[in-house]
């Protein structure tokens, strides 16, 4: 099944659940931007959850994968965070336990900062088992790799 929102498209494999959604507009400074966030997972997604994570990752057992394609200011697209130009490929070996935003042990994480066009991303997977990672790379690889972006977004993102 294709999703697609806000300049994001991606094709859900079965067996996940994809939500592509703007940041809730609470919390935020008056005037600051509702970027986009693209959440996927082989366990379902809570209606509240973080923008990394929070909430589903917790939940992830040995054979679940979480992904967070999240949409930064724009002004990051021009510095050296963002340097990476186009949509990264991931590798198995970029897998590791220390690469989590949140500790859980025998998960396993991946991180990448990147922009296309003038639009800045953070690309974050989390594999629910370090030992099973090769395994779980290839679940997550196709939906990964259906990944689109406009370079530029229509319509309004505040």
């Amino acid at each position: 099944m294709r999703v697609d929102a806000h300049g994001i498209s991606v094709d859900a494999p079965a067996g996940w659940e994809v939500r592509i959604v703007r940041r809730a507009a609470e919390g935020h400074e008056p005037g600051s931007h509702r970027r986009p966030v693209l959440h996927a997972a082989t366990v379902p997604l809570p209606a509240v959850r973080g923008d990394f994570g929070g909430g589903v990752t917790g939940t992830l057992g040995s054979e679940d994968v979480f992904v967070s394609l999240f949409e930064q200011d724009p002004g990051a697209a021009g510095t050296a965070l963002f340097a990476d130009a186009g949509f990264p490929v991931p590798q198995l070996a970029d897998f590791s336990p220390n690469r989590l935003q949140r500790s859980i042990p025998g998960q396993s994480g991946g991180l990448w900062f990147f922009h296309v066009g003038e639009r800045a991303f953070s690309l974050y997977v989390v594999l629910g088992s370090h030992a099973r990672r090769a395994e779980l790379f290839a679940k997550v690889t196709p939906l990964v790799r259906s990944v689109r972006l406009q370079s530029e977004t229509s319509g309004d993102l505040s």
